[in-house]
């Protein structure tokens, strides 16, 4: 048996593990497709974690646990006669290759940022009214912006290079600046945001995930603030027993032990 008969025997075995379990298991009977979105939403970051942590192992297991939910979604579909898995199989397939003309068409692209530009295009003339319009709503804010920046720079509106983003970047802080100094909560919430969004903005200018950015800081301050606890319990003490500045000299500390 070649690789492909492989997976192809291991995705029909799914298929039918999933036909039983939704016709014998009381649970997977009882399951709708609202009922699964927000364990699927879950699945998606706990993968996007491991990913993060570069744990191979542990991405295997939430791509299986997502591909289960696939399959879950597309059992439901097949019930109300909507779609089934061969379905959502084909409509990938065409979208692929109506959207690489490149490779499956005569379209002759000069590198990536084309190959952006004629997915965009593309996805218009296929009766999008907007390049926005993909864009979820529920969407966390900096991932959303990240995207929206990618998009719309798909078709051109974009800036020239990082240095002007860089200095929008400036001009924006000065902006929040300024409400702050006003005393103006909303007008200083507003340029907040600009903040944001051009900090994500000259992000992408420099090949960088903004989100992907923030985790690793996130995670990076945890385990340092973990070690700060851990070094205050040692001494006997509540961080609220203690200065600022001896907590510092644990926080360098956490810092050296990276």
């Amino acid at each position: 048996m070649n690789k492909r008969e492989e997976q192809l025997k291991a995705f029909d075995r799914l298929l039918t593990i999933m036909d039983e379990l939704r016709e014998q298991c009381p649970w997977d009977r009882k399951q709708t497709m609202q009922s699964l979105r927000h364990l699927t939403i879950e699945e998606t970051y706990e993968l996007g974690d491991a990913i993060l942590e570069n744990d191979l192992e542990e991405v295997k297991k939430e791509l299986g646990d997502l591909l289960l939910h696939i399959v879950f979604y597309a059992r439901i579909g097949s019930e109300t006669r909507d779609f089934d898995i061969a379905d959502v199989a084909n409509d990938i397939c065409d979208k692929l290759i109506r959207r690489h003309p490149h490779i499956y068409g005569d379209v002759a692209v000069s590198g990536e940022a084309e190959v952006k530009a004629n997915w965009e295009k593309i996805k218009l003339s296929e009766g999008k009214k907007s390049v926005l319009q993909g864009v979820p709503d529920s969407l966390p804010a900096l991932v959303k912006a990240n995207r929206i920046q990618e998009k719309v720079a798909g078709v051109g509106f974009d800036w020239e290079n990082p240095q002007q983003v860089l200095e929008k970047v400036r001009e924006e802080l000065a902006e929040m600046e300024q409400e702050q100094q006003n005393g103006n909560s909303e007008a200083l919430e507003a340029e907040m945001g600009d903040v944001f969004f051009s900090m994500v903005n000259y992000a992408r200018f420099l090949g960088i995930n903004p989100e992907n950015a923030l985790e690793r800081t996130n995670k990076k301050f945890i385990q340092r603030f973990k070690y700060l606890e851990a070094q205050a319990k040692s001494e006997g003490k509540t961080l609220s027993e203690m200065t600022l500045a001896e907590m510092d000299v644990h926080w360098e500390a956490a810092k050296n032990l990276e």
